[in-house]
């Protein structure tokens, strides 16, 4: 068993040195073309004037008692044409085999009559392939009127080979004009692909900024929720009960020590350090419920909390998002209630999931009477808070109602439900231990 031998990425320095070369001529013909479509016509007008001032082309002549005009007419009308060969091939293409049916027919056969392949491959290159067959057929009339004006050997001796010679030259046209457009359509390709990439980048972005700004609302919101309920109850004890107050600033210093915890951790997310030197700590879980009520207890809003069933495991994001809905409901009642309003928090966890209820006994509803939660204090019925609500309930198919309760007392429910999570590695464990 041979090992394999590793790919070598980066190509041979004379390939790189070629290509480099290659790229740079095609840049300078796409800044100039009409530069080198002189050079190339002049190249051929100076090989057939050389042709012809030498005599040369009496060698392979059928006729060398052509008078020197004919030959001169035929020498530039071959050659001059190629100036505009990309502009416009089928006429040049037409031109020349015209004065190429007179070269073959008056015997002087000049070799400068092979300058229309030339042309034959930027018609293969660039036009149709329909226009490409009018052309070939248009090449082959010289070839039949020499073939019959000075018959030498048999037909096939004389045709066959020239019409192979357009083939390839066709073929070659083809397969430059096929590698052209698959490495254009690799170039779109990676255009799109970027494109794609930046897109999703920016969904990215805005999708962790709302994410943070998410967090953030219900990090600040609640605990200055707290803070202020804090701060009212301690100035009214401060005259009848020292130690209460003392209690109250206790309680907000506490209180903000751990809102600007959280922020912190939440904060060095976006921060350009290593991994390694931001402080980690994990999310807010169930088991934070508890705390939770007890400093919206301390705040002054009575709260009485029921759990029914066994707390099983849940997903993080999910233990999450029943915090978080809890915290929000919460912060919405001392918000937004009145005096003497108590709070009440039931949570089932069932078979099919776990079940969240937050009520008041009343007054929660003022200032969200459209039926959303306002998230910031200073713009009531901003609808912040329940729209965060329901976006991380969404993350887990969940279901979520918010709504004043019914009955006298205008009171405030928010009723959340999320269903546990499937866990098909267990069934397939159970049915490989079958």
């Amino acid at each position: 068993m041979y090992e394999d031998e590793p790919v070598t990425q980066d190509p041979h320095p004379l390939t790189r040195h070629m290509q480099q070369l290659t790229d740079r001529a095609r840049a300078f013909d796409r800044r100039r073309p009409l530069v080198w479509d002189a050079l190339l016509t002049g190249f051929f007008v100076v090989a057939a004037g050389t042709d012809y001032a030498g005599g040369g082309w009496r060698n392979v002549a059928q006729n060398t008692d052509l008078p020197d005009w004919l030959i001169v007419v035929l020498t530039f009308g071959m050659s001059l044409p190629l100036l505009w060969r990309r502009r416009r091939p089928v006429t040049v293409l037409a031109v020349i085999v015209a004065f190429s049916v007179v070269n073959s027919g008056s015997g002087a056969l000049l070799q400068i009559a092979l300058v229309e392949l030339i042309v034959l491959f930027n018609i293969a290159l660039r036009l149709p392939l329909r226009t490409l067959g009018w052309a070939g057929l248009m090449m082959t009339v010289p070839l039949v009127v020499g073939a019959v004006r000075y018959p030498k050997g048999s037909w096939d001796q004389q045709i066959v080979p020239q019409v192979w010679a357009y083939a390839i030259v066709a073929l070659l046209g083809i397969a430059v004009r096929s590698r052209q457009d698959y490495t254009q359509a690799l170039v779109e390709r990676a255009r799109q692909l970027e494109v794609e990439r930046d897109q999703q980048a920016r969904l990215a972005a805005a999708g962790e900024r709302t994410r943070i700004a998410r967090e953030m609302h219900d990090i600040i919101g609640h605990n200055l929720s707290v803070i202020t309920g804090l701060a009212d109850g301690g100035k009214y004890a401060a005259a009848k009960s020292p130690e209460r107050a003392a209690q109250a600033l206790d309680a907000i210093g506490s209180t903000s020590r751990q809102a600007l915890a959280e922020l912190r951790r939440l904060l060095d997310v976006l921060r350009d350090e290593a991994p390694e030197a931001v402080e980690l700590a994990p999310q807010p879980a169930l088991a934070d419920l508890d705390r939770l009520i007890e400093g919206v207890r301390a705040a002054g809003l009575p709260v009485r909390s029921t759990f029914h069933g066994r707390a099983e495991s849940l997903p993080q994001g999910q233990e999450l998002t029943v915090y978080r809905v809890v915290q929000e409901a919460l912060t919405n009642t001392m918000k937004h209630a009145g005096a003497g309003v108590t709070a009440a928090v039931d949570v089932d966890y069932a078979d099919d999931g776990v079940r969240v209820t937050v009520t008041d006994s009343g007054g929660a509803s003022r200032g969200v009477s459209s039926g959303e939660s306002s998230g910031d204090s200073s713009s009531p019925g901003s609808g912040r808070g329940l729209k965060g609500m329901r976006e991380r309930t969404a993350l887990y198919e969940g279901t979520l109602e918010a709504g004043p309760t019914a009955g006298p007392a205008a009171g405030w429910r928010v009723h959340l439900h999320l269903p546990r999570p499937a866990a098909p590695h267990l069934n397939q464990t159970k049915e490989s231990a079958q």
